[in-house]
């Protein structure tokens, strides 16, 4: 124990504390409230939570002297229970903190009190709950008190020593709440037993149950002034007990809720049991016993004589002497007792006139050294308050380990030390006698413990780890031949632990040193593995490749964070080791590049392969081409070159008509390279797929010529391909026709016969006298005179065609002349009333005011206009100036312009009186006739209300700008000069 710094303190709280009241006998306290018992009958009670104090007289209406014998005050400072004793007997009292005066236990008059068991679980400032009252005759009572009702509630008798009748000096209890119930745990001494109940249910039914059961007790027979019980309380649950007995102290744990029971059914709730035997308090030879005691956590505050020691409850060693200022008056009585406050967790001690605080400064600052002495290794642990505290633990027990020769357990202490031991004294521990078992171990509980900051220090040890493994493993395969075939040897757990243990590393190992170790010691499967998992798939794919294990290979090539790369590189070998698996898994990765893989690919096809044999690299191409869409022009290139290596053309001759790129705007139906495909069929000697290039390519006569050699059918299909060049087309059937009448073996007759059905196959291009010339000068005319006299007939047909259309374009020349000479006929008649559309005025009038428009010829006293079939009439003047207005700007100076030309030629092209035109020729039409005829066109071609001029007219303004003035004088204008206006009346 650290002497330096005392734990607990000794301060006088109030030194007349009993107010001239007489000699203080007796004294309780809870949540700073402190309540005294005089020898005069008083009670006195100080409240130093709220800094107040008063004192109650209980020796009224009493005669003779009167002492209170005890006091007892709840953990809440609200209840207390007072005993007086006197020439008239024992009498008890209960008093609130709120009432102006105690009320008598009637049921209790007689009985000297001894102890209170209050029920702090349960009880509140209004209500005790139910209370244990212990008394001088070895009885128990159970009473309960509610503040409003002034008095007690209850009082019962529980149960009363019948073995061995003695007073009842001390009490305690405890409750807990459990499915069944509520279960009670009562503990009480007597000045030589300490007697134990419990059970479920009410008080009363518990104490019942021991008249038919044993009540269970340790007795430890011996003399002492004062037996006291006490309770250590912990966040409100009592956590273990200690007993003032005449042999000893006995003290335990507390652990309500304890499965463990005795046979009579009791429940066991002590624990860890121990006797502190009072010798050990002595010096000398004497023993002394204390007259009272209090107990902390991990102390016993012990009362011998004037001074208080404090006795460790772990260690049983005396820690301090507490001394006290006590006034020469109290000196002949000294000390009279201890007591305790849960609440506010501090002690008191008191004579006959004053009373003291011991107070306690962190009392379980040194219990890891008393744990770690008794060698309580976890206790002292869990009371360690620093780092460096711990360290201290872990080396008496690594060094404990280590001289007992248990060097992993010693190595498992070591590794987690960080201050008082270093890193390096500790290797060399295990080093110098040759234990590298323990000194991995170390090294591996070591890394557990250092933070991800030390990079250095966990690569360096992770390193040193990892060659430790790699000896381990060497050495077991030098001690053991048959341990790589033995599954369960220990071989093969360590390579599993160092496995996993570089699974664990392989963020903080060099990536580098470690696959040199790794290469040093041999160790190639595990160095596939590392390289695994830090992402060198390269070199976990060459191993397999190295030991043909093509689809290892390929499954490490799968994983998602493998680069196509890879891919690309590997595939010449894996296509060779194992096509099949090769591509499918390039079938399965849609994000490859097949341009990539041409290389592969073509060391694969350039080996021999069975007729039978699937060709892989032809089975990927064409899922690239049909399922991919790929248009990479050197995919189908090398697609099509394996189709012309095989015997069966049928293949090449689809690829060759599937047109890959149909439907597709401005792009090419085929992606492979023609002139390629070509020259590489001709070397092949694939006729028919170089007849269907030369087709594709518009290389029709070369693609005919070609398919003469080998089908004459195929050569009639290829020729009747021309649609759009007749020229063509006949050339290419004159060559079919040619070959057909040249190849033609057998007799004359038969020849002819055969030349002329083939010409019925041209339908009707080619003619007797195209092929005429193919046959030989000696062929008698008579073979022909069929298909002679049928062209003649033919021709005969055309002429007559030739002649009717010709008479149906003269009857159609003759009545557009009729339509033209009627056209000059044409009239329309006139209402003298009509009137014209612009002006209104009447059409076959003419006033005086009314002027004749430029460039017409009036007709008689009318002026000209214009009658239109929808039966609108217009003045040629009105009309005119109507559309020049409506019209946009360049049509309009058109108009005018013509009007313009046609009033300087009109001395040239005046009409007679009556309105006739001359009868001068069509072709003779004067200028001023077209001026007029343009005229016409430009205002008269449709009638301005009913054509395209009307419908135009819905985007102009409502309000023209030359009739804004108009528009204006209809404003309405607020009046300025209302002072001149005459207001009128209106009678209503």
């Amino acid at each position: 124990m650290d002497q330096g710094r005392q734990v607990f303190s000794v301060d006088l709280l109030e030194r007349y504390a009993s107010k001239n009241r007489g000699m203080i006998t007796c004294m309780a306290a809870g949540n700073d409230v402190i309540v005294l018992g005089t020898s005069k009958g008083w009670i006195i009670r100080h409240d130093f939570g709220v800094g107040s104090s008063y004192d109650i007289d209980l020796s009224i209406g009493r005669t003779g002297e009167q002492s209170i014998h005890k006091v007892f005050v709840d953990p809440g400072g609200s209840h207390c229970i007072a005993t007086v004793t006197g020439v008239g007997g024992a009498e008890t009292f209960y008093n609130h903190a709120k009432w102006p005066k105690p009320r008598v236990l009637s049921r209790l008059k007689g009985l000297l009190v001894n102890s209170v068991a209050w029920n702090r679980q349960q009880i509140t400032e209004v209500s005790t709950k139910e209370i244990i009252l212990g008394t001088q005759d070895g009885q128990l009572f159970e009473m309960a008190v509610d503040e409003k009702d002034k008095r007690e509630k209850y009082i019962k008798f529980l149960f009363e020593l019948e073995e061995l009748p003695e007073a009842f000096m001390a009490l305690q209890m405890e409750t807990a709440n459990i499915s069944s119930g509520m279960r009670y745990y009562v503990m009480a001494v007597t000045p030589t037993r300490l007697y134990s109940f419990t059970g479920i249910g009410t008080l009363e039914s518990v104490f019942a149950s021991y008249k038919e059961r044993a009540v269970h007790f340790m007795e430890l027979p011996g003399e002492i002034p004062n037996s006291e019980l006490h309770f250590f309380i912990k966040q409100r649950r009592a956590v273990h007990f200690a007993w003032l007995s005449g042999t000893g102290i006995y003290h335990g744990g507390l652990n309500f809720g304890a499965q463990h029971s005795y046979p009579n059914g009791d429940e066991n709730f002590v624990e860890s049991k121990a006797l502190l035997d009072y010798s050990k308090l002595s010096d000398g030879n004497e023993i002394v016993k204390p007259s009272s005691m209090a107990l902390s956590e991990y102390h016993f505050l012990l009362l011998i004589g004037n001074k208080v020691k404090v006795v460790n409850r772990i260690s049983e060693q005396i820690i301090e002497e507490l001394q006290f200022d006590i006034t020469a008056d109290s000196a002949s009585r000294g000390i009279i007792g201890l007591c305790s406050d849960a609440s506010a967790g501090l002690f008191y001690a008191y004579d006959q006139n004053s009373i003291f605080q011991v107070s306690v400064i962190d009392e379980g600052r040194d219990m890891w050294k008393v744990y770690l002495d008794l060698k309580v290794f976890a206790a002292a642990l869990a009371n360690c308050r620093d780092p460096l505290q711990r360290d201290q633990v872990y080396l008496v027990q690594a060094e404990a380990a280590f001289a007992d020769k248990e060097y992993l357990r010693a190595a498992s202490f070591y590794a987690k030390i960080n201050y008082v031991i270093s890193f390096e004294e500790v290797t060399l521990k295990f080093i110098s006698i040759n234990e590298p078992e323990a000194l991995r171990t170390f090294l591996l509980r070591k890394l557990d413990t250092l933070s991800k900051d030390d990079k250095c220090q966990i690569t360096m040890i992770s390193t040193w780890a990892t060659e430790l493994y790699l000896d381990k493993i060497n050495r077991l395969l030098l001690e053991d031949d048959t341990a790589i075939e033995n599954r369960n040897s220990e071989y093969h757990s360590v390579i599993q632990e160092f496995r996993a243990f570089m699974s664990d590393c392989k963020d903080v190992l060099d990536e580098a040193t470690t696959m040199k170790l790794l290469e040093s010691y041999g160790r190639v499967e595990e160095l596939v593995y590392f390289a695994n998992l830090k992402e060198q798939y390269e070199i976990v794919i060459h191993h397999y490749i190295q030991q043909g294990e093509a689809k290892k290979a390929l499954e490490v090539l799968q994983k998602s964070s493998v680069s196509d790369e890879l891919q690309y590189k590997f595939a010449p070998e894996l296509i060779m080791l194992d096509a099949y698996e090769t591509v499918e898994a390039w079938m399965a990765n849609k994000n490859l590049n097949p341009r990539r893989l041409i290389t592969a690919m073509m060391r694969y096809s350039s080996e021999p392969h069975a007729k039978n044999e699937t060709h892989e690299v032809i089975k990927y191409l064409e899922f690239c081409v049909h399922s991919l869409h790929n248009e990479d022009t050197g995919i189908h290139n090398l697609l099509l070159s394996l189709y012309a290596k095989q015997e069966d053309d049928s293949a090449l001759l689809r690829f060759l008509q599937c047109k890959f790129g149909k439907g597709r705007e401005n792009g090419p139906e085929f992606f492979y390279d023609p002139k390629y495909a070509l020259r590489l069929c001709l070397k092949e000697k694939r006729t028919r797929a170089c007849v269907h290039i030369y087709s594709m390519m518009s290389m029709h006569e070369e693609a005919v010529a070609l398919a003469l050699q080998i089908d004459v059918e195929l050569a009639m299909a290829e020729a009747d391909k021309v649609e759009d060049d007749e020229d063509l087309r006949k050339k290419l059937w004159l060559m079919v026709a040619k070959h057909v009448v040249k190849q033609e073996k057998g007799a004359k007759r038969e020849n002819i016969r055969k030349a002329i059905a083939f010409l019925k196959e041209t339908d009707g291009l080619l003619k007797i006298e195209d092929i005429l010339p193919f046959f030989p000068d000696f062929a008698l005319i008579d073979d022909f005179k069929e298909a002679i006299c049928s062209s003649l007939e033919d021709y005969n047909k055309q002429i007559e065609q030739l002649k009717e259309e010709m008479n149906d374009a003269t009857r159609g020349a003759d009545n557009i002349r009729n339509d033209i000479s009627a056209l000059t006929q044409r009239y329309a008649v006139i209402d003298r009333e009509e009137e014209c559309g612009v002006c209104k005025r009447k059409i076959l009038t003419m006033t005086g005011d009314f002027r004749m428009a430029q460039g017409y010829t009036s007709s008689g006293p009318l002026a000209p206009f214009y009658v239109f079939p929808c039966g609108h009439s217009f003045h040629a003047q009105c009309l005119i100036t109507h559309v020049t207005s409506c019209a946009h700007e360049e049509q309009a100076e058109h108009i005018l312009d013509l009007q313009k030309q046609l009033t300087l030629l009109g001395s040239e092209t005046r009409r007679d009186i009556n309105g006739n035109r001359s009868d001068e020729p069509i072709t003779s039409t004067t200028t001023a006739d077209k001026l007029r005829s343009e005229l016409d066109d430009a205002i008269a071609s449709e009638c301005p209300f009913c054509g395209e001029l009307m419908i135009n007219e819905i985007t102009l303004p409502f309000i023209k700008p030359e009739e804004t003035q108009h528009s204006a004088s209809w404003d309405l204008r607020p009046q300025t000069n209302l002072a001149n206006q005459r207001t009128l009346s209106l009678p209503v």
